[in-house]
């Protein structure tokens, strides 16, 4: 917090102390704002450090069954929105993923050459390509997607109702703001639960 702010904000304090008319809810509230200025200085550790475990844990889940088959974190999240998009494009993927161009080639290369995606020419435009996941990428894709269900599924199992829903409401609050309209879409093609956060 800026000295001269602090200093202004305890010297107003400091004034009304010496005041005795000065009622005391009004020096309780100016202390209490100035504990909270204070308290924004300081980074929000346990936050910045309780999310990094629980994603730690939460994708290890699927890195052992990636890990088995020679892929990576990458390849899973190919695997997940292709199976969720059935004709995604690349470039449409690669504003999802946000990645270079180059490193989504090399990840879909060894899924093409190993069964598990198939590209196809565009509908509309024949110089796009459109993904799909085989058969056997879907299997994988859904074997993933169980894991990490599970781990959901037994926290939530152990926090009281509503915290699916206050859930869905803090994840997509850590998105930004221009692009949460977008993400609920591709979250909920079908329209989103407003009241459960289920769908």
């Amino acid at each position: 917090m800026d000295t001269a702010l602090r200093q202004k904000l305890r010297g107003g304090i400091m004034a009304r102390q010496s005041d005795k008319e000065a009622p005391e809810r009004e020096l309780a509230v100016e202390e209490r704002a100035v504990q909270e200025l204070a308290a924004q200085e300081l980074p929000a550790y346990e936050l910045i450090e309780l999310f990094f475990f629980a994603y730690r844990d939460f994708v290890a889940d699927a890195d052992r069954l990636l890990e088995s088959l020679r892929f990576g974190r990458a390849h899973h999240r190919v695997l997940h929105f292709v199976l969720r998009h059935p004709g995604l494009t690349i470039a449409e993927l690669l504003e999802i993923l946000r990645i270079t161009k180059q490193s989504l080639n090399r990840v879909l290369k060894e899924l093409l050459d190993k069964g598990y995606v198939e590209a196809h020419p565009g509908v509309q435009d024949r110089r796009q390509r459109q993904l799909k996941l085989t058969a056997l990428g879907e299997d994988l894709a859904l074997q993933l997607s169980k894991l990490q269900s599970r781990r959901f599924a037994r926290v939530l199992q152990e926090l009281p109702d509503g915290a699916r829903a206050g859930s869905v409401r803090f994840l997509l609050a850590m998105i930004d703001p221009q692009e949460r309209a977008r993400v609920e879409t591709l979250v909920w093609p079908d329209g989103r639960a407003q009241d459960t956060g289920e769908r």
